[in-house]
């Protein structure tokens, strides 16, 4: 039997890793008031962002039906479009909104992405569902359900990735997308525990997205994408759990052909805690600048220098960037940027902009803005090192800074101020001050797809806690349909 790996046919116990899953998504009760709080903030801004995306026709072309006319009866609608669809492509939809701008939720750690990436998966299935019961006769699922089922998703997403690094073996963050929607999405189709880690594990075994697409010479769309297909896939693995398909008890940790053995190095996760609702309680918005969010605090330095630099362009001599490690592994980058999606993963680019222009927004990075010469011209003079102690307090799970400083330095020897930010408005050390701009954001954006009088009901309705809460889903749904 050399070279070849021993099989039983003894069915193994699941892993402890989709139990603890399970666990926490069948039997957790969420009695966090500022987790509430902040999900439905979290709502809030998530769905504004989808909104400012339907502005660009790059984005609008990957929705609808697949084929084109198909109207599915009691379907998920898409909020900000005409479509009702099933819920697997209905996911899909508003995933991509979502995530298309990179200006919705993000969580750092040893991985990072994008929590609020799943709200795709979770409010169209539980659109969906809202419509069935309610054509068989029963009640709809309300807006708190979509609320407990986006703190869940946030933190299965989010501790997953305290401890563990999957862009470190080439894989991409959307991976946890699609575990922690599968998950959530067999609690609100009311699975039993054991299917509960059935769909968990088919998301484990799922083929997994390499992070290719983020970075040069390969970044490009796609990753405008990429979670909207993870949050939907999460769906549609879970719905198929329902009707019957078995699961893969040892995904994770099967001798050879396990999760870690084959995509992980051998290694095994590791928790630094067990799961509640610490992540949406510490979750970072993007309040400010639609930006790869290793950047924001570079950005707002920038933003503060620009009046003391805009008449001196071509005189700087150069600029000193320090940011933290991952920002130097992510997001600097030399050379031509090809579209927009290499241009708001680049440090030095969406540094740039705000030094020269003053502001940083989501058309900054179309081709037509991006022609003008001074941008590259002063790309060319900017210096990236590692600020130990912004890696440091990055990592540091009392801080979960994202330390950035910014310097100019002009050819007659002069330089100003070195402007540095340790924690981005959207921090939880800043929420005093974000909450209060995330509502005009998200204000704006209602405005960018609605009427008045329908945007301000939207708007009025998520201001309003209890009525929110006790709003059912498809009630919520319809009034954002165009």
């Amino acid at each position: 039997m050399s070279g070849h790996l021993a099989n039983s046919s003894v069915r193994p116990d699941p892993d402890q890793e989709l139990v603890d899953i399970a666990n926490y998504v069948a039997d957790y009760v969420i009695d966090s008031d500022e987790a509430y709080d902040t999900a439905r903030h979290c709502l809030m801004d998530t769905l504004g962002c989808g909104f400012l995306a339907l502005r660009f026709p790059e984005c609008t072309k990957h929705l609808g039906p697949i084929v084109p006319g198909t109207m599915v009866p009691n379907g998920a609608k898409v909020p900000g479009t005409s479509y009702q669809m099933d819920p697997v492509k209905a996911a899909f939809d508003l995933g991509t909104m979502v995530r298309w701008l990179d200006f919705n939720d993000t969580w750092l750690a040893a991985e990072w992405g994008h929590p609020s990436d799943n709200l795709g998966g979770i409010l169209a299935l539980a659109d969906y569902l809202s419509r069935k019961n309610i054509s068989e006769g029963k009640a709809p699922l309300t807006m708190r359900d979509v609320l407990t089922a986006m703190i869940k998703a946030h933190e299965i997403q989010g501790v997953l990735a305290l401890e563990n690094s999957y862009n470190r073996v080439g894989l991409d963050h959307v991976l946890l997308v699609k575990v922690a929607s599968a998950a959530v999405a067999a609690q609100l189709l009311g699975q039993s525990h054991a299917q509960i880690v059935d769909s968990v594990s088919q998301a484990w075994v799922d083929g997994q997205s390499l992070r290719t697409y983020r970075h040069a010479p390969n970044a490009g769309s796609r990753k405008s994408w990429a979670a909207g297909d993870a949050s939907s896939r999460g769906v549609r693995l879970a719905l198929m759990v329902s009707k019957g398909e078995m699961g893969i008890p040892t995904v994770l940790s099967a001798k050879g052909w396990g999760f870690y053995d084959v995509l992980f190095k051998g290694k095994s996760f590791t928790f630094q805690r067990p799961y509640g609702s610490y992540v949406m309680e510490q979750v970072l918005f993007k309040i400010s600048y639609p930006a790869e969010f290793h950047s924001q605090t570079a950005v707002e330095c920038a933003c503060q220098l620009h009046d003391e630099v805009k008449g001196r362009l071509d005189d700087i001599d150069y600029v000193e960037l320090e940011t933290q490690e991952p920002g130097v592994r992510i997001i600097s980058k030399d050379g031509p940027l090809n579209n927009p999606a290499d241009r708001d993963h680049c440090l030095q680019y969406m540094v740039a902009v705000p030094l020269i222009y003053g502001d940083l927004n989501a058309e900054c990075y179309e081709d037509g803005f991006a022609a003008d010469p001074r941008i590259d011209v002063l790309r060319e003079k900017m210096r990236v090192t590692e600020n130990a102690r912004f890696s440091t307090e990055y990592y540091d799970p009392g801080k979960r800074a994202i330390g950035n400083a910014v310097q100019v330095f002009f050819n007659d020897g002069t330089s100003t101020d070195k402007v540095s930010i340790d924690y981005p408005i959207g921090h939880r050390r800043r929420r005093v001050e974000g909450i209060p701009l995330l509502q005009v954001k998200f204000r704006g954006a209602l405005e960018t797809r609605f009427p008045k009088g329908q945007a301000e009901a939207v708007y009025d309705l998520c201001l309003d806690t209890d009525k929110l809460h006790a709003t059912p889903v498809n009630e919520f749904v319809d009034m954002m349909v165009i």
